[in-house]
């Protein structure tokens, strides 16, 4: 993987570590490597923000994709996307999202819109009875 794109995903629990944790199973270390996991346990809100300062200074982040959109982690997120330029935040985050952030051949930019577009297109309904079978 050549492209130097970083990011930090931040969920509650173990969520983050077992997405980043899938992206390697399915994609390869080398994928997931552009990945950094943190979980929100036992942190109030500004230990959230101070951790993410900190992944986010430390890897070289340049997006932060989190669980839910007014969830802690979201908070202290956008907290931190003003005081770095260029941090995006993506709320909702799900395994199509990261593997399309990860094995995109495009800029950083473009590679959060379509991983967004990829995660949001994930999401489906099947229903019983609705199979067409």
């Amino acid at each position: 993987m050549s492209n130097g794109r970083r990011a930090l995903v931040a969920a509650h629990g173990d969520l983050a570590a077992g997405l980043v944790g899938a992206v390697a199973r399915i994609a390869g270390a080398a994928a997931a490597a552009h990945l950094v996991p943190m979980s929100n346990v036992s942190l109030g809100g500004a230990e959230i923000a101070d951790a993410m300062r900190q992944a986010v200074a430390s890897s070289g982040a340049t997006v932060v994709f989190t669980d839910l959109p007014a969830g802690s982690c979201t908070i202290a997120a956008r907290r931190v996307a003003r005081e770095v330029p260029g941090l995006a935040v993506v709320c909702g985050v799900n395994l199509p999202a990261l593997l399309s952030f990860v094995l995109a051949p495009t800029d950083s930019a473009t590679a959060v819109r379509d991983a967004v577009d990829k995660g949001r297109a994930a999401m489906i309904l099947v229903e019983e009875g609705a199979r067409g079978d």
